[in-house]
């Protein structure tokens, strides 16, 4: 018969083996529950990972001209093509974003008298809501937002909001688009404004999902007409001279000969 003292030795030492097993399978799960839990982490701050907001610059540059379009039914209803720069006053200095047209999502809607076209990106939004009056359109509303990146590392992140509302921007009549080449600036809050870019923008009634007949903007056209007018001015000037000296001339001839 088995001894009764080697049942209880032999009861004990599994006791003891089972008890060791389960502390280290305890252990190990341990281990690679906190390997995981930290790997996460990594992974979470990770700049890659992470959304990349817009970082203000300290001088001014030229945009990426771009064309946004938004559609609807198949057909374009609403086309710009510009280049934005956002404009932030912060302790007397203005710093300076452009729009990055590959980070920009375009969205919106058309009905048959308004249109919003709304170009979003992580860290902002620039949006353009048309209205169609009878046979005008306008832009009545201008409206944006920047979040940048803090300027610091433990600097708080700060948001500059701004409007532009019942106003007429951007005007023209039926199926006609509205274009500026000279700088467009727009001042939407205190500490924002917006500058347009090389701007030729169209709401409504576009033909064949191309731009309508141009509406220069007044900036333009003065840019263009005052050489014009200054020539002219000039050309008189000149021309009045020129008839002077010949009247005094021909006056001092008639003089002599009386004598």
């Amino acid at each position: 018969m088995t001894n009764p003292q080697h049942i209880a030795m032999s009861f004990l030492i599994f006791a003891a083996l089972l008890f060791m097993g389960s502390s280290v399978s305890s252990e190990v799960d341990n281990s690679l529950l906190t390997e995981g839990f930290v790997s996460h982490v990594e992974d979470a701050e990770d700049p890659s990972n992470m959304t990349k907001k817009p970082s203000l610059q300290p001088k001014e540059s030229k945009p990426a001209i771009a064309t946004y379009t938004l559609k609807r039914l198949s057909q374009v209803c609403v086309m710009a093509k510009l280049g934005v720069v956002f404009l932030v006053k912060e302790n007397k200095k203005t710093l300076y974003y452009n729009l990055d047209p590959k980070s920009t999502r375009v969205t919106g809607y058309c009905t048959n008298d308004k249109a919003v076209l709304s170009l979003e990106f992580d860290g902002g939004m620039l949006e353009f809501t048309f209205k169609k009056d009878g046979d005008q359109a306008y832009v009545i509303t201008l409206r944006a937002k920047l979040e940048p990146e803090p300027s610091c590392k433990n600097c708080k992140s700060k948001s500059y909001p701004g409007i532009l509302d019942h106003e007429k921007l951007f005007k023209t009549s039926k199926g006609k688009s509205f274009k500026c080449n000279s700088k467009t600036q727009l001042i939407l809050a205190e500490n924002l404004s917006i500058k347009l870019i090389e701007m030729q923008i169209q709401g409504f009634d576009l033909d064949k999902d191309t731009f309508g007949k141009e509406v220069e903007c007044w900036a333009d056209y003065t840019k263009r007409i005052i050489p014009i007018v200054v020539g002219a001015v000039v050309a008189g000037i000149i021309l009045i001279a020129i008839l002077v000296y010949v009247l005094m001339r021909e006056r001092r001839s008639q003089g002599y000969e009386q004598l």
